[in-house]
């Protein structure tokens, strides 16, 4: 299969903007459970992301045929309730945050030198963006140019209280811009690194016993001027609650531009092996992260 992501939030304006609606007067809970138990039977039966997932627990974590099936089932519950999550805070609701290496953010935000964010698919990264704010640094987040309108006008309105701004990727390039003069003026920008757009430049990486691409950009824009970096998850606790992760990547800034490159990657992706291993029903990359190996042996087991 061919590695592509859609890069938008399912459904139209009007569900959107309903469903807000909804989440204003109705517990998250009562639509966690209409998901799991009328939804989501149907997506595995249609979505070609029940196999995907199916493989990535068995050939990638181990686990059994049985185990397997049912970590398949509880990642798409979870996904569903992280989605949830983010209407109901557009709803106005707010969740329990914990953080956890806080201090690491703030050192940072405390310097005049730019620094980056380097986050993942897994979790629900977009809360860290309305919990870590800043006021004497701006944060800028790469965001996918074709969201739909109403996520991004939602995602506006509740960052016009964090001083964090929006830069769109672009397929022309033009966010490589936007984000050159976020790093000359001394603010912050947040990528996620675990997924190919836009370039499609990257590094092939061992990743949970296996080889996986990894974009390149996120890297070497850290690198290109030996920046601070990173790397945020947030990822769901109980119904209510997220844990915010905060961990520094360091990497040897003295060395060839190449090497660091490399040796912030290998630091990027054992963080993001780390989490998943401690949160394995949280990985929402729903396309063969593990493409070349999938292709190779061609079974679903």
């Amino acid at each position: 299969m061919k590695k592509e992501w859609a890069g938008t939030t399912y459904g139209s304006a009007w569900m959107h903007k309903w469903l807000v609606r909804m989440l204003r007067y109705m517990d998250v809970r009562i639509l966690y459970t209409f998901v799991a138990v009328f939804l989501i039977p149907v997506c595995l039966l249609v979505n070609p992301s029940a196999g995907i997932i199916y493989r990535y627990f068995r050939k990638r974590l181990g686990y059994g045929p049985l185990k397997s099936a049912l970590m398949t089932y509880r990642n798409h519950c979870l996904f569903g309730q992280v989605v949830i999550d983010k209407f109901a805070m557009y709803a106005g609701k707010r969740f329990s945050i914990e953080v956890e290496g806080y201090e690491h953010f703030q050192e940072l935000a405390g310097k005049e030198e730019s620094f980056v964010i380097l986050s993942s698919h897994i979790g629900n990264y977009e809360i860290a963006g309305y919990t870590l704010k800043e006021e004497r640094k701006a944060l800028n987040a790469l965001v996918f140019f074709g969201e739909k309108d109403s996520v991004m006008a939602n995602r506006a309105r509740l960052f016009a209280g964090t001083n964090t701004k929006m830069i769109a990727i672009r397929p022309d390039m033009g966010h490589l811009f936007e984000i050159d003069q976020a790093i000359l003026g001394g603010e912050i920008v947040s990528m996620p690194a675990d997924r190919l757009f836009g370039s499609q430049k990257n590094l092939q990486l061992p990743f949970l016993g296996a080889t996986a691409d990894f974009p390149y950009g996120p890297f070497g824009i850290a690198t290109l001027r030996s920046l601070d970096v990173l790397a945020i998850h947030v990822m769901k606790q109980k119904s209510r609650t997220y844990r915010i992760y905060v961990t520094p990547l360091q990497y040897n800034k003295e060395a060839p531009r190449k090497e660091q490159i490399i040796e912030l990657a290998d630091k990027y992706v054992a963080e993001v092996e780390r989490m998943v291993k401690r949160y394995p029903t949280q990985w929402y990359n729903y396309f063969e992260f593990w493409s070349v190996e999938h292709k190779k042996d061609g079974k679903n087991e």
